[in-house]
């Protein structure tokens, strides 16, 4: 039964998966080339000043991406379940209720994942060539929290989906729009970096929300 939740979730996602994977290559690439550009034009020297002395991230430009990643892969994987009324067959399988849900939910997590090391790694890779360490710690810690927001907003996204009445869909909406602009206001370097446990369990505890919605849904809530 888990292989075959696990398959089925992979049915639904798989060509955004595949597509959404060259358009991250794609830009992932793009950023790295445009660094390498302004090394050649304007030398390592600059870009370290400009980090040091002005607050700059070099990988800035990659700062929307994993939440934009993340809404678009819980909108392919959960729309359908309502839409075509597939979650409530689901819910209703020999398994328990929690289970399954969290089960849809990790296989998406799991994903991100690995969206979310393979861009992280290749930036680290590319950047400790060019940077002093420290530089680079400190980009990294500084991207960290995008990526942790973008797991966020799969399971915030998730939680909207699922709730059966548009009442509780608009403000849930409005709260995590609220929490995501908490997690984006500030553009300074590292400015998350004593949250980020904090944030690391806000982020666990909001596996609950697509839970929660999933039990209204099953009692048959209604506006």
């Amino acid at each position: 039964m888990n292989k075959a939740i696990y398959y089925k979730e992979w049915i639904k996602v798989q060509l955004y998966v595949w597509v959404a994977a060259l358009a991250w290559i794609g830009f992932t690439a793009f950023v790295l080339l445009g660094i390498r550009h302004d090394i050649t034009y304007t030398g390592a020297e600059f870009l370290w000043l400009s980090i040091m002395d002005y607050n700059q991230i070099l990988i800035a430009a990659l700062r929307p991406l994993p939440v934009i990643l993340a809404f678009g892969l819980a909108l392919v994987q959960f729309v359908p379940e309502m839409h075509e009324k597939r979650l409530k067959l689901t819910l209703h399988l020999p398994v328990g209720q929690n289970k399954i849900i969290l089960q849809m939910l990790s296989s998406g997590l799991l994903l991100l994942a690995v969206f979310f090391l393979v861009q992280i790694g290749s930036v680290w890779l590319y950047l400790r060539n060019i940077l002093a360490n420290e530089l680079v710690q400190l980009i990294i810690g500084t991207a960290l929290p995008w990526y942790m927001a973008g797991a966020m907003v799969y399971l915030m996204t998730a939680w909207i989906v699922i709730e059966p009445t548009w009442s509780r869909r608009i403000f849930n909406a409005l709260l995590a729009v609220g929490i995501l602009h908490l997690l984006f206001y500030s553009k300074i370097p590292c400015a998350y970096a004593p949250m980020t446990w904090w944030i690391a369990i806000w982020l666990v505890a909001m596996l609950a929300l697509p839970l929660y919605s999933a039990d209204r849904f099953k009692r048959g809530c209604q506006d």
